[in-house]
């Protein structure tokens, strides 16, 4: 995967070449055509997504990064993790899921649909707070020392999930560094 705009398009070209794939163009002059991108993703396929736009009939793309003209989007919505489940990674997947069974007419776009969805989605919308309290670099090694000496083997992931549970604050990377620069590589 490539780290800027450009490439991750150029990366989507690539791997779009001689697949033997329907390109989304395609797809859309067929029949209605359903999306879950991450931000990243829908940068990479911009192109393409333009395309699909021009000829799409129906078309909906869940997540993305940017209203394109000829495709409904619906935003990604972290407010309803709670009611759909799941990390936000998988988010989009989950909410497009909920999106089909809001398609009580059969139409993936209709206003009967969108209305649908719009109305359960307030509904069921919750912003994610947290109330934990930032700690210094000093005061995470302190924890990873004291947690891996009375938890021999804990597992990274499972010991910041524990230090976000007792309400403390860092950042998944910031945490991993940490971590290494305590324990080490494992």
């Amino acid at each position: 995967m490539a780290t800027s705009a450009a490439g991750s398009a150029q990366w989507w070209g690539r791997l779009q070449e001689g697949t033997g794939r329907a390109t989304l163009q395609e797809l859309g002059k067929n029949g209605p055509v359903l999306m879950a991108l991450s931000e990243v993703y829908a940068k990479a396929m911009g192109e393409e997504l333009r395309a699909l736009a021009a000829v799409a009939s129906e078309a909906l793309l869940v997540g993305g990064v940017e209203e394109i003209p000829g495709i409904q989007r619906v935003p990604a919505d972290a407010g309803l993790r709670h009611a759909l489940g799941g990390t936000l990674t998988s988010l989009n997947v989950r909410m497009a899921a909920s999106w089909l069974q809001h398609c009580e007419d059969g139409q993936l776009t209709s206003p009967a649909t969108s209305g649908s969805w719009k109305k359960w989605a307030a509904s069921e919308s919750r912003p994610e707070q947290h109330n934990r309290k930032p700690m210094t670099d000093d005061e995470v090694i302190t924890f990873v020392r004291q947690q891996t000496a009375s938890q021999p083997g804990i597992s990274r992931t499972r010991l910041l999930r524990q230090l976000r549970a007792e309400g403390r604050a860092c950042e998944q990377s910031r945490f991993a560094n940490l971590y290494i620069k305590t324990v080490g590589q494992s």
